[in-house]
């Protein structure tokens, strides 16, 4: 019974203790409170500074602090909270209750960076800084690629090939060790380009040296003002299609400045329009007909004569 009593006893008061987060400055963090909802009140305390206290009420009224994480934060889902734009200054605990039950959370903002930054040269001076906020252990040290440990603050005098790797801050929170990696590259300097002897010119009388395999005699392929014969003919045959070009472009702008001449003479007037000539067969004409005489008319017979009764 007494170990039940003690087991309930740790992990009642691990679930008080929350969790730990690790963050690098300017990103993003949302602490659980671990209760889902509230029936009174939730209240969000970072150290000893309120970042806001909302009721369940209706309308909720909610208030919030004067701190300058406040302007960064904001309830999320009734009882977590979110903060945007992590600074250093941020690290701490963030105490939640909810109802009269409180939970601690344990925000840890780690910065690790190099002077000068980006890419180093060898043989130039630089420094990595290791910085974190938010832990309860006192220093923090480095580890270098090759497995030997340096204090927070590196100072290298002279950059060689060897320093480039991966190095990594060590830290501890509440017997936990911690690590967050840095990437060096190293930049070694320039091999230098082989210089070219330069080619002898075969001097008066000499005998120029040919390569193994190649004939002394000059050949069809012979270079012809540095260039091979087939270049030549590559060139005379684009040269003559583009000439070809020219000609069919110029001819076809002179038809078609000819036919738009044409057209704007019809269109105003001043090109009469020429009739159709029709075929004339060359023959006499025609007699003309005589003209006949105007027809006698035939004499009427006369009326016959009556009856007269005797």
């Amino acid at each position: 019974m007494k170990t039940i009593v003690c087991f309930g006893i740790v992990l009642c008061s691990l679930c008080a203790a929350g969790e730990v987060l690790v963050r690098k400055p300017g990103e993003r963090v949302l602490l659980q409170c671990g209760i889902p909802s509230f029936e009174t009140y939730v209240e969000w305390r970072h150290g000893a500074d309120m970042i806001f206290n909302k009721p369940k009420k209706t309308p909720p009224f909610q208030r919030k602090g004067n701190s300058a994480i406040v302007l960064r934060s904001k309830d999320y889902r009734e009882t977590n909270l979110q903060i945007s734009g992590l600074k250093e200054e941020d690290a701490g605990k963030f105490t939640c209750t909810v109802d009269g039950k409180s939970q601690e959370h344990t925000l840890l903002v780690v910065s690790v960076s190099a002077d000068p930054p980006g890419e180093l040269q060898v043989g130039e001076e630089a420094s990595l800084q290791c910085g974190v906020r938010g832990h309860d252990s006192a220093a923090q040290q480095w580890k270098s690629p090759n497995g030997q440990k340096h204090p927070e603050t590196v100072r290298i005098e002279s950059v060689s090939l060897s320093d480039a790797g991966t190095w990594e801050c060590l830290y501890s929170h509440e017997g936990v060790e911690y690590k967050e990696s840095l990437v060096i590259k190293v930049k070694g300097p320039e091999a230098a380009a082989p210089t070219q002897k330069p080619e002898s010119t075969p001097t008066h009388g000499s005998v120029p040296q040919y390569p193994p395999g190649v004939s002394q005699s000059p050949s069809v392929t012979s270079l012809l003002l540095g260039l091979r014969w087939w270049v030549w003919v590559a060139v005379g045959v684009g040269s003559l299609v583009v000439f070809l070009l020219v000609v069919l472009v110029t001819v076809l702008c002179k038809r078609i400045k000819r036919r738009k001449k044409r057209y704007l003479k019809m269109k105003m007037g001043r090109l009469p329009l020429q009739p159709k000539q029709y075929c004339q067969c060359e023959r006499p004409a025609a007699a003309e007909k005589p003209r006949q005489g105007r027809r006698r008319e035939k004499p009427k017979a006369p009326p016959p004569a009556a009856n007269i009764e005797t």
